[in-house]
């Protein structure tokens, strides 16, 4: 009777940190698919806004760079604020500028403003929701499991390509590119009074289980960000951020118009190319569970290889324009897109624990910022300047093979 006794008193125990860090795993889900979510949404609007304004490729695919480099230039300024204020006030200003920007973005006139807004605002507003937090966050509660919790994290982008791009093409019909920014902007607002409501103070404690300890095996004493950058490791994470990013970006600008151009009806090319996050939910955690199988590196490695195929079926694509080819594509390419992202992070968590883990991240994760805006730019430079999707499948092909170099020659990588 007595060991049953603390069982039936449920309303006086505290949460369990189990059920807390769930909680943190969900919101961390949602803030991710959002923020993802709104950002690769510019897929869909390339083709209406360049055709209202007659923009070429280039200047049209600016805007998404523009996104893309903005966060990955913020990441970290967005750890040292994390580190220094906490989750909330970061998680508050991503949606005070996401849904403020989108707003701005429904009464421009020109290329600079939405440059301004869609581009560098909404990038800003990105990163403050985005990968940086919610890692830091996370690895908090989850320890040794984060490469479980950031592949669920991670598959909130296919989930906001799911959900958001195929919404995009349906307001962009009905009520116009503007109208559909205009409702963005008042949903990322509207959020943002319950967002501060939430337990922070609870959320932002972390798991009295997960151990803070550094890794022995690179680190010698504290982590600064000085310290950081002159270890091996920090570059070749940096440098696989970039390529990879590079490569992905490249493409993903434009594959919504390149499904267009190939015959495929505008809501079917954005549906299909949403349906990638579907698959890409699978494929995070296939990655994640074979992580656990064989090991890291052959995981990694893996992936790239299944990227490489999505991209060679992509280029088949224009040549043999059916539903079995783009279905192959979207399974290959759409569900390696971001699967390896979760082992990145977590191998550079594991490196750099320490009190400046988010300003080390952040910097890192430069890498992907620029290449993401890189690679976008370039593509879109590289379709204007030779009217064809080959140069630009074969530069985004190449930047792939680059990225995955770092983990076939550099040693804290190989292990």
């Amino acid at each position: 009777m007595d060991k049953k006794a603390p069982e039936g008193d449920a309303s006086t125990r505290p949460l369990k940190p189990e059920r807390v860090a769930l909680n943190v795993l969900a919101l961390c889900f949602t803030l991710a698919l959002l923020g993802r979510g709104l950002g690769e949404s510019f897929t869909v609007f390339l083709k209406p806004i360049s055709e209202a304004f007659g923009w070429d490729r280039a200047e049209a695919v600016s805007v998404y760079s523009l996104t893309w480099l903005a966060g990955g230039l913020m990441a970290p300024v967005v750890g040292r604020l994390f580190d220094r204020y906490g989750p909330r006030t970061v998680y508050s200003l991503g949606l005070l500028l996401l849904g403020g920007s989108f707003l701005v973005a429904s009464r421009a006139q020109s290329l600079w403003q939405l440059q301004l807004s869609i581009g560098l605002c909404v990038g800003i507003g990105i990163a403050f929701i985005g990968n940086v937090p919610n890692t830091i966050l996370l690895g908090r509660w989850f320890g040794p499991r984060l490469p479980t919790a950031m592949a669920i994290v991670y598959s909130a982008t296919g989930a906001g390509v799911l959900l958001v791009l195929p919404a995009s093409q349906l307001l962009i019909d009905q009520v116009g590119w503007r109208g559909a920014h205009q409702i963005f902007g008042t949903v990322a607002l509207s959020l943002l009074v319950p967002l501060v409501l939430l337990p922070w103070r609870l959320f932002a404690t972390g798991s009295p289980h997960v151990s803070r300890k550094a890794n022995p095996e690179f680190v010698d004493g504290v982590w600064t960000l000085a310290s950081a950058m002159r270890h091996h490791a920090f570059w070749a994470l940096f440098s696989t951020f970039f390529f990879t990013a590079v490569g992905m970006y490249a493409i993903s600008a434009q594959i919504v118009a390149y499904l267009i151009d190939a015959g495929f009806p505008p809501l079917q090319a954005a549906t299909a190319w949403g349906f990638s996050g579907v698959v890409l939910l699978f494929g995070m955690l296939g990655v994640t569970q074979l992580d656990a199988m064989i090991g890291r590196r052959p995981s990694v490695l893996v992936s790239y290889a299944i990227s490489i195929l999505g991209i060679i079926l992509l280029w088949l694509l224009q040549y043999y324009p059916n539903y079995w080819l783009l279905a192959a594509f979207v399974v290959s390419f759409g569900s390696m897109i971001g699967s390896r992202g979760p082992l990145i992070t977590a191998t550079a968590m594991k490196i750099f624990r320490g009190e400046r883990v988010g300003t080390i991240f952040g910097t890192i994760s430069i890498g992907s910022g620029l290449g993401s805006g890189l690679g976008a730019w370039a593509g879109g430079l590289i379709h204007d300047w030779t009217h064809s999707y080959n140069p630009v499948i074969a530069f985004a092909l190449v930047a792939v093979v680059l990225g995955l170099i770092p983990f076939l020659v550099v040693p804290a990588l190989r292990r």
